[in-house]
């Protein structure tokens, strides 16, 4: 079977084939009742208008650096992941961002020289195959509607990533992102825990956008998202109270994976 490029893998994703009707012509897709993928995955990509969604459960934060991607923290510290248990399993009734509910499923080039998305998948995520009980992704040698469902669900997030980008590109232009800082300061430590290692909105330069621009911002449905971030942050306590029940004790730093 002829593969996608291996190079730069995205997060979860350990290798890339892509769906055909030759190869994959009596395989089905089962259903997961639990993402082991997700297990120690601490901060995972958003698209902005997952904001009003995610803020209600996770803080957002941006990826420091020359390409700030929006991203829930799911834990504070790399390797943990307060939302799922040792099996992937989700412990509590949460938003599950759209990048986690993709996989196995990803669009991508089979081609560098084209433009040409195709459907792919991780053959290792143990989700696809030819022995499953599950939904059929192809019947009479033409896609299934699982299939269907999937690739629209892509297309979708493809689509939703570049407003993404647009939104991005409008903070960088006003220069609203900032290096954050989190102290958190625990019972029995004198010294607070701070978190760095990642950007945030900076509130001082928002109060001083002209009236115009926010105006524009709050027609476009902008201005919410930057708010909901914002809000968002109050829950890097409970994510870190959360670490200190699982006996994930804090570490003072944010890293941030690359995506």
């Amino acid at each position: 079977m002829a593969s996608a490029p291996q190079a730069n893998l995205p997060m979860f994703y350990k290798d890339l084939m892509p769906l055909n009707s030759r190869d994959h012509a009596t395989w089905k897709a089962k259903n997961a009742d639990a993402a082991p993928w997700l297990v120690g995955q601490h901060a995972i990509p958003l698209t902005a208008e997952e904001f009003p969604q995610a803020a209600r459960h996770y803080p957002i934060i941006f990826a420091s650096g020359d390409n700030p991607v929006p991203l829930a923290l799911m834990g504070l510290n790399e390797g943990v992941n307060v939302f799922v248990d040792e099996t992937g399993k989700v412990t509590q009734p949460i938003y599950i961002p759209a990048y986690v509910r993709r996989y196995p499923f990803l669009l991508a080039k089979l081609n560098p020289s084209s433009e040409e998305l195709s459907l792919c998948f991780d053959p290792s995520s143990g989700l696809l195959g030819d022995s499953h009980e599950g939904q059929d992704l192809f019947t009479d040698g033409q896609p299934s509607e699982a299939t269907k469902a999937a690739l629209g669900f892509c297309e979708q997030f493809e689509q939703a990533g570049q407003r993404t980008q647009a939104f991005i590109d409008e903070l960088k232009k006003h220069d609203l992102l900032m290096e954050g800082e989190v102290a958190i300061q625990q019972d029995g430590n004198d010294q607070p825990f701070i978190y760095r290692g990642f950007q945030m909105i900076n509130q001082e330069k928002l109060r001083e956008i002209r009236g115009d621009v926010l105006r524009g911002w709050a027609q476009s449905g902008l201005l919410p998202l930057l708010y909901a971030h914002l809000f968002s942050l109050e829950l890097i306590s409970q994510i870190f109270g959360a670490q200190v029940q699982l006996g994930k004790g804090p570490v003072p730093v944010v890293p941030v994976p690359a995506v």
